[in-house]
C-alpha cells in the first residue's frame, strides 16, 4: 500500500434534452462528461490535460454489421477527445462492443494503476442515437458536428468477436430485442408460471426501477409507472419481442454521456483531491459465458454472472449482506432476473436492484450504461461512507460480464486483479449441447419468441432440440394463426417438425 492503490476521484454525467438540430457531437458529449468529472474531482482543465491514460467506450454505430454509416463520427474518438483537452496520454484505447465495457475499463485501469503503469486516467463514453436518428429522418444534416474523419485507427480493447455466429444471425438472434426474449421464455417455462402470472411478475420487477428513474435528474424517462402500465399492451406500449412490450426494452436512442477519473492515491494527493471524494474499487472480475447463445448450457442461467459476482465479493472481502447499494445490468427483465438469481438476491430485495433506474428508464446509452451506474454509485458511497456498492455490467446476449465492488472505505490489502483467464477456463470447460445447423424430422421447442412490427406479429423464432438432443435454430411459418398460437399458451416443450433450409436459407419448424 505504497500510494499505488487505485481510487476513483471524479464522476460526471450529461443528458441532452434539446432540439436535435443543435445536439452536441459525439466528441462534444464525451468532453462534457469528462469536464464534469474533472470538476467533481476539483482538478479542472489542468487535470484533464495531465491524464496519461484515456479509455473511450465504443459507440454503437461502430458495432459489427451496423448500417448507420451515414452518421459521422470521429475515426479515433480517444485521439479527438485528447486533442480537446491538450492531453497526450501514453495509453489511449477505444473499446469493442459490449455493455460490460465501462466496468471492464475501470477494472483494467485500476490494475494498471496498481502496477505503476498509470497515474491519472479518464474512462468515458456516450451515445447519440437519439438526436442522430432524428437528424437523419428529418434531413437536418451534420454540418455542425466537425468530427475528425481522417485520423489513424485507435488501439482497441475488449473482445472483437461478433455476439452471434452467422448461423444464429441467419435466424434472427443477432438483435437483442429478438434474443433476450428467448431467455425470458425459457426462464418462465423452467419455473412453471403461466404467461399471465409471469407478465405480472415482470411488471412488479421493473415498476420500482421507474420510481428510481423518476428521482434521477439524469434519467431519460423521469416517469414513475405502475406494474400494470409496464406490461399492458397498447398503441403506446406495443409488443416488441414476446413477452416484452416496449416499456420493458432498453431505450438506446438517447443522448447521454458519463465518465470517471481514476488515479493512484499518491496522484490524488498531489492533485489535492479531498479524501471525502475518494471511492475505492475493492473487488472486480471479468468473464464471458460460452460465446454463442446456441452453445449455452441452458437459457435460464449465467455461470459468468455467478462467478464474476463471487470473485468480486471475495476479492473485496465482503459478503452480499455487506452490500448497501446494488445496480444490476437491466437491458431487459431477464438480465436482472438471472443476475439476481446467480448472485443470490431476491427480486424484491429491500435495497433495490438499481441506483439509476435502469436501461429502459434511466437510459440505455449503447455500451456506456454502466458508466452511469458507477457515477451514481460513487455519489451514494460518498454519502454513506461505510457502505459497499455492487455494479454488474453485461455485454452482447448475456455473454460478457464485468463486476465491481466499491466503497469509500480504504481497502485493507493491495489491489490485485485476478487474471480473467482463470474464471474463463472454468466456464469454457462446462459441458454444452451439440448444435446442428441442418435439423431434420421430429423436434421440440426449447425456447422461442414472436417478433413484432408496429403492425403486429411477423416472425416466430424457435430454439429447438431434435430427436438426438441436438440444438438448432429455426423460424416458424409466419401465418397469423401460427404466430398468434405461439403467444396464447406455453410453447416450451411443444413438438413439431424441423426442416433444414436449402442453400443457406433459414431452417423451418412447423409446430404440431
Amino acid at each position: 500500500m505504497d500510494g499505488r492503490t487505485p481510487v476513483l476521484i471524479g464522476a460526471g454525467q450529461f443528458t441532452y434534452r434539446g432540439d436535435a438540430a443543435a445536439s452536441p457531437s459525439p466528441v462534444a458529449l464525451l468532453k462534457i462528461a469528462a469536464e464534469r468529472a474533472a470538476a467533481d474531482a476539483g482538478v479542472g482543465a489542468a487535470g484533464l490535460a495531465a491524464i496519461d491514460t484515456l479509455a473511450v467506450a465504443g459507440f454503437t454505430i461502430d458495432a459489427p454489421g451496423s448500417n448507420r454509416g451515414m452518421i459521422p463520427h470521429s475515426s479515433n474518438p480517444p485521439a479527438s477527445l485528447a486533442k480537446e483537452f491538450g492531453a497526450a496520454p501514453r495509453w489511449a484505447v477505444y473499446s469493442h462492443m459490449g455493455g460490460n465495457t465501462p466496468q471492464q475499463l475501470v477494472n483494467v485501469i485500476a490494475e494498471r494503476i496498481a502496477k505503476g503503469e498509470t497515474d491519472l486516467a479518464l474512462a468515458v463514453g456516450c451515445e447519440f442515437l437519439g438526436s442522430a436518428m432524428k437528424r437523419l429522418t428529418r434531413g437536418l444534416g451534420f454540418d455542425d458536428w466537425h468530427e475528425d474523419a481522417d485520423l489513424p485507427p485507435p488501439e482497441r480493447i475488449g473482445d472483437p468477436r461478433n455476439g452471434v455466429s452467422p448461423y444464429e444471425a441467419r435466424h434472427g438472434l443477432g438483435r437483442p430485442i429478438n434474443c433476450y426474449p428467448l431467455f425470458e421464455n425459457a426462464l418462465r417455462a423452467r419455473d412453471g408460471r403461466s404467461i399471465a402470472d409471469h407478465q405480472a411478475r415482470l411488471g412488479r420487477l421493473f415498476a420500482p426501477f421507474t420510481q428510481v428513474a423518476a428521482q434521477n435528474p439524469d434519467a431519460w424517462f423521469q416517469t414513475a409507472r405502475t406494474a400494470e402500465e409496464l406490461v399492458a399492451v397498447s398503441e403506446k406500449n406495443r409488443m416488441v419481442g414476446f413477452p416484452y412490450p416496449k416499456l420493458l426494452n432498453a431505450i438506446m436512442e438517447v443522448d447521454q454521456s458519463a465518465g470517471v477519473i481514476l488515479a493512484s492515491e499518491a496522484k490524488a494527493r498531489e492533485l489535492g483531491v479531498p479524501e471525502e471524494k475518494w471511492i475505492y474499487l475493492h473487488g472486480c472480475a471479468d468473464a464471458a459465458d460460452l460465446w454463442h447463445p446456441l452453445d449455452r448450457q441452458d437459457f435460464h442461467s449465467s455461470p459468468a454472472m455467478r462467478l464474476t459476482g463471487q470473485r468480486a465479493l471475495e476479492m473485496a472481502g465482503v459478503g452480499l449482506g455487506d452490500i448497501g447499494f446494488i445496480d444490476l445490468y437491466s437491458c431487459f427483465p431477464v438480465a436482472v432476473e438471472i443476475g439476481a438469481e446467480e448472485l443470490g438476491l431476491a427480486l424484491d430485495d429491500p435495497r433495490g436492484l438499481t441506483v439509476t433506474g435502469g436501461l429502459p428508464y434511466a437510459g440505455g446509452p449503447g455500451n456506456n450504461y454502466a458508466m452511469h451506474s458507477i457515477a451514481v454509485m460513487a455519489g451514494k458511497l460518498r454519502a454513506a461512507r461505510e457502505a459497499y456498492g455492487l455494479v454488474t455490467a453485461n455485454g452482447w446476449y448475456l455473454t460478457k460480464q464485468s463486476t465491481g465492488v466499491y466503497s469509500a472505505r480504504r481497502p485493507k490489502r493491495p489491489f490485485e486483479r485476478q487474471d480473467p483467464k482463470v474464471l474463463q477456463a472454468e466456464i469454457d470447460a462446462l459441458p454444452h449441447p451439440v448444435v446442428t445447423e441442418a435439423p431434420q424430422g421430429p423436434a421440440r421447442i426449447e425456447t422461442y419468441t414472436v417478433v413484432h412490427r408496429r403492425e403486429g406479429p411477423f416472425m416466430g423464432i424457435v430454439i429447438g432440440r431434435d430427436e438426438a438432443g441436438r440444438r438448432f435454430a429455426a423460424y416458424t411459418p409466419n401465418d397469423p394463426a401460427t404466430l398468434a398460437g405461439l403467444e396464447q399458451g406455453e410453447q416450451v416443450g411443444r413438438t413439431g417438425r424441423a426442416t433444414p433450409g436449402a442453400d443457406g436459407q433459414p431452417n423451418l419448424f412447423i409446430p404440431d
